[in-house]
């Protein structure tokens, strides 16, 4: 990698400890760790994966299905990119037919679709808002109308914002950011599960941002953590209905949601500080959402499980 860059500002060090890249193409910071994302925002939540540079690796080829979501029906909010796009490509090999939900990333979740139409899958897209009670219900009812029953559900879908301090977070971003990532769980989630039979699974994304409590997205951390009580309160309640509820809070993975998030700055050092020195890649974690869907998984509910290097040991 040529990038080079250095801040007058500070001695020649950003906030996150960042000091440029050697003639090797590592990071200068406390410790040596490899750069692997220059530089790069958006301007748009939850952002567009397509703009993103390197694009985030979605597929693992080595993974082979082997049947263990045959037949089912997944719904898959934010399923257009990011983690959701990887878990959509994983089901699709273990045999689920997947409904992606998304904001207005068009061009994003028509190569998703494309993509898995290419596995010999069999995908709906929807586009909405998932703030929107309306839309929560027309994903189910399209759901049931196109394919017949709801077996999993992914509640994915997110927005995250760097704010300085709490004084910087308005009431309008505030409100934005629970209804997007909390509000929707609640709504989805209460319409889904009239469909939803013994043996069915909800999956709610959290983020390890909740368990050490990230100084930048308090906004976000809250919601997060209320996706965490969510979880474990309805698991318990739908536990003699044998419809299992989990989470799963990843660390820092490279998604569309880095870029729109943080300054610049900040993408290099993505994942600096877990012990493997790194970010994920999408389709690291997306054999952990095909286990918490399938039968394999009978005996786990109201579990948070953690994928993230290291940086949190859950």
């Amino acid at each position: 990698m040529d990038y080079k860059f250095y801040y007058d500002n500070n001695n020649g060090q950003d906030d996150y400890g960042f000091k440029g890249f050697d003639e090797d193409g590592y990071g200068l910071k406390c410790n040596k760790f490899k750069v692997k994302y220059p530089p790069q925002e958006q301007d748009v939540q939850p952002g567009m994966e397509y703009l993103m540079r390197p694009r985030p690796i979605f597929d693992n080829p080595c993974y082979k299905g082997s049947g263990k979501l045959k037949g089912k029906v997944a719904i898959i909010t934010g399923g257009d990119s990011g983690i959701g796009r990887a878990v959509a490509v994983s089901y699709v090999k273990e045999g689920a037919k997947v409904v992606i939900a998304y904001l207005n990333e068009d061009r994003d979740a028509m190569e998703t679709k494309e993509y898995l139409e290419n596995l010999g899958g069999e995908c709906l897209l929807l586009r909405g808002d998932v703030k929107d009670p309306n839309f929560c219900k027309k994903i189910v009812d399209e759901t049931i109308n196109k394919f017949g029953s709801i077996d999993i559900l992914v509640n994915n879908a997110g927005v995250q914002f760097q704010q300085k301090s709490l004084l910087d977070i308005s009431n309008k971003q505030f409100d934005y950011t629970m209804r997007t990532n909390m509000y929707s769980i609640f709504y989805l989630t209460k319409y889904a599960l009239k469909h939803m039979s013994p043996g069915a699974s909800i999956i709610n994304v959290s983020s390890v941002t909740t368990f050490y409590g990230e100084p930048e997205l308090i906004d976000y951390v809250t919601s997060k953590g209320a996706i965490v009580g969510f979880t474990r309160a309805l698991s318990t309640n739908l536990a003699d209905k044998n419809i299992r509820v989990n989470a799963v809070a990843p660390g820092y993975f490279w998604t569309a949601l880095q870029p729109a998030c943080w300054e610049k700055e900040k993408i290099p050092t993505l994942g600096a500080d877990a012990p493997m020195k790194r970010a994920g890649e999408t389709y690291e974690i997306a054999p952990l959402f095909v286990y918490l869907a399938s039968c394999d998984s009978s005996y786990v509910t109201g579990q948070v499980m953690h994928i993230n290097g290291g940086l949190y040991k859950g």
